[in-house]
Formats: C-alpha cells, sequence, structure tokens
C-alpha cells in the first residue's frame, strides 16, 4: 500500500541541513501530490550576563538578566521568524505549504507529538554531518525522531551534494522482514515519481567465531552466502512483482549497517531506503539497531520506513 499522497511534516531549524531538507521536501511533496506542513520548535533558556560572549535572544547584549517575560517573547519573536523564513524558502522551491507550526519544549518530542497530530505519513528533518567517532556517539534529534515516530521519516544530510535534491539512485536495504516489505513499496514508488534508478542489497550477517589454537575466524562463511544469495533473489523478485526496476541487486557479507553505508557510497546513492521496526516508547528508547546506524553513518539521506499503523491517542 502506498504511503503517498500524503501529509509530509518538515521540522526545521534554520540551518544549512534544515535548508535541504526543506527543497527535498518541497521536491517530494511536487512529486507527490502530498501536502506539506513545517514546524520549528523552540525552547527558552536562562540567559545571565556572566557569559560576556553571549547575547539575548534579540542579539542585544546587557547588563541585568533579562526578565523571563521578556525572554519568552523574544524567543518566540526569533522563533516565529526563523519560521517564517523557512515557510517562503519551501514555497520559492515549490512546495505547497498547507500549515506552519510553532511549538515550544523539547524539539524531538514535539516533532513526533504534532506528525501524529496532524496524521503525518512522513517526517523529513535534516542532521548534520559528523565525522565518523561523533556520529558513533551522537545522541540527535534525528535519531531519536526515527525511534519514536509512528511514520516513515526521512533524515537529510549535506554530505556532498550541490543542491541536487533529487536522488538519481535509491538504495534499498532489505532483510526479508516485514517491515522491509514496507520499506520495498516506498522505495519502488519513490523511484518511479522521481525517475530515479533502484538498486537492492541485502546483508548476509557474519559472526566471527574464535578458536583456542587460531586467531578466528568466520564460521559457516560459504553456507551463510549462499542462503544470503537466495534471500536477495527472492526480495528482488518481490521488488519486481511489485512494479520496481531492479537495475543493480547486490549481495554484502558482514555486518548490515556498514556494508549498507560502504555500498551506498560505492554506487553514488542518493538515498537509502531501509525498514525499522515500530517498537513500544521504551523498547525505541533502548534501540541501537541496524536503521539507528545507517541514519548516522550514512553520507547520504536516509528514509526509514516501518508500517503504517494509526497514530498513538
Amino acid at each position: 500500500m502506498s504511503i503517498f499522497p500524503t501529509r509530509i511534516l518538515l521540522a526545521t531549524d534554520g540551518s544549512r541541513e534544515a535548508e535541504l531538507a526543506a527543497t527535498t521536501a518541497a521536491a517530494l511533496a511536487e512529486k507527490t501530490g502530498s501536502e506539506l506542513h513545517l514546524v520549528h520548535v523552540f525552547g527558552i533558556a536562562p540567559w545571565y550576563p556572566v557569559y560576556p560572549e553571549l547575547t539575548a535572544p534579540d542579539g542585544v547584549e546587557r547588563e541585568e538578566p533579562m526578565l523571563e517575560e521578556d525572554l519568552e517573547r523574544t524567543s518566540k519573536q526569533r522563533a516565529r521568524e526563523i519560521l517564517d523564513t523557512e515557510v517562503e524558502r519551501a514555497r520559492s522551491a515549490g512546495g505547497p505549504v498547507a500549515q506552519a507550526h510553532l511549538r515550544e519544549g523539547g524539539v524531538a518530542p514535539q516533532i513526533v507529538a504534532l506528525a501524529e497530530d496532524i496524521r503525518a505519513g512522513l517526517i523529513v528533518l535534516g542532521s548534520r554531518g559528523l565525522g565518523p567517532l561523533k556520529r558513533a556517539l551522537m545522541g540527535s534529534v534525528s535519531s531519536s525522531v526515527v525511534r519514536h515516530a509512528h511514520c516513515p521519516v526521512m533524515v537529510v544530510r549535506d554530505g556532498e551534494r550541490e543542491g541536487d535534491y533529487l536522488p538519481g539512485r535509491i538504495l534499498l536495504a532489505l532483510d526479508g522482514s516485514k517491515e522491509a516489505h514496507a520499506a520495498a513499496l516506498t522505495a519502488v514508488e519513490l523511484a518511479d515519481r522521481m525517475d530515479s534508478e533502484l538498486h537492492v542489497v541485502h546483508v548476509g550477517e557474519v559472526t566471527p567465531v574464535y578458536h583456542p589454537e587460531r586467531h578466528g575466524y568466520l564460521a559457516r562463511y560459504e553456507e551463510i552466502q549462499e542462503e544470503a544469495q537466495r534471500l536477495l533473489e527472492e526480495q528482488v523478485e518481490e521488488v519486481k512483482a511489485a512494479g520496481g526496476t531492479v537495475v543493480g541487486a547486490h549481495l554484502g557479507m558482514g555486518r548490515p549497517d556498514e556494508e549498507i553505508v560502504v555500498l551506498s557510497e560505492e554506487i553514488g546513492a542518493g538515498l537509502i531506503v531501509t525498514g525499522s521496526r515500530g517498537l513500544g516508547g521504551i523498547r525505541r528508547a533502548l534501540m541501537g539497531g541496524v536503521s539507528d546506524s545507517v541514519v548516522r553513518h550514512a553520507h547520504c539521506p536516509v528514509l526509514v520506513v516501518r508500517p503504517q499503523k494509526e497514530p498513538a491517542t
């Protein structure tokens, strides 16, 4: 079942990454006939003159702390300016903006809650492109939204792209699960609507087994490889049955997240599509899955898809 057309919720903070996310969301909305909503979330933090390099939200240096009501007013005013700017940017990129939302509080929780309130079918947001170590340690807003959202989430980072927001190649990562099936249907539709090449990858996970008289070896490698090849071929046939044209079928062996990220760079993918299991609140918060790792390490946008369900009440 297709998720398009739908309501797309674009979360923005005025950064370069948010600008790229806005361009991507606008293109998606236009290509899929979807309704585009924007949200900017702001918080009010205390301001003290103890730190001379810091200024109040209105940019004016003061010798005395701002009153709470003044701080709230200027913070909200600045947030409104950011949101208005992003709305104009999305509209200039061709995005049919239906509504703009200003929220106060925790960024990730507010994005997830609003997505449920408006029954969004897709959330799009930006994420800063960090080095491998920083990404591995990053507990970012994007990771939190991916883990907790009821709907698919697209995370956009700048990478090395210069204004190219429509993916020339889509890499679809499949593992045979129902979540992967939902990801496949979405990838097939996106490839068709955006005239993109569709590549499929399945990774046979290989676990090192250690022996006291050896440094280590990979147990049952050939057996695992044969099984992985069989699953890849089955999943490619399922994608074709769903109407997709598979340009390349790729078999990886090793850690799924590493193999997916490396392959995406090798083929020059402009988008990675992967599935993710929809877990409860506590389990999502503790989850460190393949999709989460791919989001953190990929050089290009990542669309994490889970089977559609009714938002929580």
